[in-house]
């Protein structure tokens, strides 16, 4: 192809001659760049060489098109979006060689590339940094794609739409943003499946640490969020794990896995609705084990909730722990209600345990404020039962910092506001009492702690309180039905048995009283108070039946035995003796010496006697002792058990067992 410089040089002269003429239009005969008759035309056109290249399609291709020496041109008909490749040149009118090739891939349309406005004036580009070897203007052939005298200068045809800092720009972060996110989300990948091995290990800290650090790679992975909530479980963190299922759904609503998940954690806390409606949501085949879970809870709950209703205390408790078995493990109302349960029919001890379990379990996940249980709002019934609880155990601070949290979270529940008022009279007339019986007031106390009974007629520690101020008062018999009342409340409440172990002294009902006495050795064996009542009430009994209580003593030190005849007098008399064989030189016999002596003052109605085997070897030989240290137990003159070289625990255990 040959040039006419002359057609060339018109060219730009006509072009210069529009400056001050008409700026919106072109010169009879030229199509503007921006003509719809352009736009419909092919995308790119050559010399007829083969060797043209190919337009690149995307930003990352426009960029390594432009370090081999390419060029990219934005035409100002889309707002510089469409881009138009040119190949490098490697020389001006050579015949047979490729001239140039073209693309405009925005819409299809086929643009020029040169440096012509729509006014049809010529553009003035903005400063260009110099080319690595010097190049020639390559005029570009093919009008149908160039228009009508287009020049393109080699390597920087992009600035004659945009500015060359703005176009870097744009084809730098495009590539880079998507091999960054790529690249984070291999690595999310990579780090979660190590995750998943320590998981299947067992191994649920390390396989958590593993899960966090590929969420700071990739925060918003669905998968990582599912595992995480999975190992979570795994250690128990189940209100955790629930929002990390919920986290799950929120970034991808179609995650079956995480559904499941969900719902069987929500089986766990007791939420069958919420639960049923992920299940439904899985689009997966429901599980079978977790719907037979789900159906029993529901199943057993609202039986729970009907014999509650009628106060059918036996049938709600056995109904609650059905509820519990069946899946609802974490569930805060179940154990409060089973704790409910328990109160009412008198087991204290057993609700305390199942109420602090309810106030341990995670409630925001088990409650929200929306649900109602048993008429009342979220978890205010936790509260509520708590404050009964620590009602009935005397814990009267406790009960009223409980009723006023519930009322804070269910402020227009009429029960808890008559219950409200109930506690605070109770504990103020319990203050009241204790301030009167600690100044020696005991009528006046009496009086004050009926009162209480009165707002709360189950309160055991009324009842034990009152019993205190008639023993003070002389009146035995009253103090015994009121301990008898306490202990029908609280049927292993302490104080309440010890009050009426002495009032059954008073009254030498000794009988009585030994048995109370022997009951409380076993739960409070190392009590000196109880010890010694037992001892005395023991020697009154035994005085009553006509028996011989010159040598029963009280406490002392382990006595030391010498001779047959000592021995013998020793281990015939009424109630128990524990006799130690021992030598001062045996290791042993030094090292268990010392707690044989507190164990003398630990159960002082017991006799507590030591022979020296080499002082005393005719005892020794009688007894058949060959290993130090012996023990042996002698019951009102029979022996009953002996023990070689015993440890701690078996020789308190023995001498507990026969001590009563």
């Amino acid at each position: 192809m040959s040039h006419r410089p002359g057609s060339l040089a018109d060219a730009f002269a006509a072009a210069a001659a529009l400056r001050d003429d008409k700026p919106d239009s072109l010169p009879p005969g030229r199509l503007s760049p921006v003509s719809p008759l352009l736009r419909a035309t092919p995308t790119s056109s050559s010399s007829g060489s083969s060797g043209s290249v190919p337009p690149p399609r995307t930003a990352a291709a426009a960029a390594a098109a432009a370090r081999r020496g390419g060029d990219y041109c934005y035409g100002e008909g889309f707002g510089g979006s469409p881009l138009i490749y040119t190949s490098p040149c490697s020389g001006a009118g050579a015949a047979g060689s490729s001239s140039t090739a073209t693309s405009a891939f925005a819409t299809g349309a086929a643009f020029p590339a040169g440096n012509i406005c729509p006014s049809g004036r010529l553009a003035t580009a903005p400063p260009v940094p110099p080319p690595r070897a010097a190049r020639r203007d390559v005029l570009g052939s093919g009008t149908g794609n160039y228009g009508h005298g287009s020049v393109v200068r080699a390597r920087c045809a992009a600035a004659t739409a945009i500015s060359e800092d703005h176009a870097s720009a744009a084809v730098r972060m495009m590539p880079t943003a998507s091999a960054t996110a790529a690249a984070a989300a291999d690595a999310a990948e990579e780090i979660r499946h190590a995750g998943n091995e320590q998981y299947k290990s067992g191994c649920f800290e390390e396989a958590l640490r593993l899960y966090d650090r590929a969420l700071a790679v990739w925060p918003d992975s669905a998968a990582c969020r599912a595992n995480r909530a999975a190992a979570l479980i795994g250690l128990n963190r189940l209100g955790e794990a629930v929002r990390e299922c919920e986290e799950a759904i929120r970034i991808d609503p179609s995650y079956g896995r995480a559904h499941q998940r969900l719902a069987s954690l929500y089986i766990r806390f007791g939420r069958t609705a919420d639960a049923r409606k992920q299940i439904g949501m899985a689009g997966l085949q429901p599980d079978v084990v977790e719907l037979h879970k789900l159906e029993a809870v529901e199943k057993n709950l609202g039986r729970f909730l009907d014999a509650r209703k009628i106060g059918n205390w036996k049938s709600a408790l056995r109904e609650c722990n059905a509820a519990i078995a069946a899946g609802a493990d974490s569930c805060a109302m179940l154990f409060a209600s089973r704790a409910e349960a328990l109160l009412q029919i008198n087991q204290l001890d057993e609700a305390d345990l199942a109420i602090s379990r309810a106030s341990k379990l995670d409630c925001s996940s088990s409650c929200t404020q929306d649900i109602m249980f048993c008429g009342f709002q979220a978890n205010s019934y936790i509260y509520y039962v708590r404050a009964q609880v620590d009602i009935a155990f005397g814990r009267f601070d406790g009960a009223l910092s409980s009723v006023e949290k519930a009322r804070k979270i269910d402020s227009g529940n009429t029960e808890l506001m008559a219950m409200h008022k109930n506690v605070r009279n109770v504990s103020q007339a319990r203050s009241l009492g204790n301030e009167l019986f600690h100044s020696g007031k005991f009528a006046e106390a009496c009086l004050a702690y009926s009162e209480g009974l009165k707002h709360h007629p189950a309160n055991s520690v009324l009842y034990c309180n009152r019993a205190a101020c008639m023993f003070k008062l002389g009146q035995w018999e009253k103090s015994i039905e009121d301990c008898n009342e306490a202990l029908k409340i609280q049927p292993n409440y302490w104080k309440a048995l010890l009050r009426r172990a002495a009032s059954y002294g008073k009254i030498e009902q000794w009988e009585d009283s030994v048995k109370d006495y022997e009951v409380l050795r076993k739960e409070l064996p190392g009590d000196p108070e109880v010890a010694e009542g037992h001892f005395h009430a023991l020697v009154a009994l035994r005085s009553s039946r006509g028996e011989d209580i010159s040598n029963m003593k009280f406490g002392g030190e382990v006595e030391a035995l010498v001779g047959t005849e000592q021995f013998q007098m020793a281990t015939t008399l009424p109630g128990v003796s524990v006799v130690h064989f021992m030598t001062p030189l045996n290791q042993q016999c030094s090292n268990i010496a010392p707690f044989v002596d507190a164990l003398c003052t630990r159960y002082p109605s017991v006799n507590f006697l030591k022979v020296d085997i080499t002082e005393n070897p005719t005892v020794t030989q009688l007894e058949n002792v060959k290993t130090v240290p012996t023990f042996k137990i002698y019951k009102d003159g029979t022996r009953v058990m002996e023990m070689i070289c015993p440890s701690h625990q078996l020789l308190e255990s023995s001498v507990r067992q026969y001590e009563v």
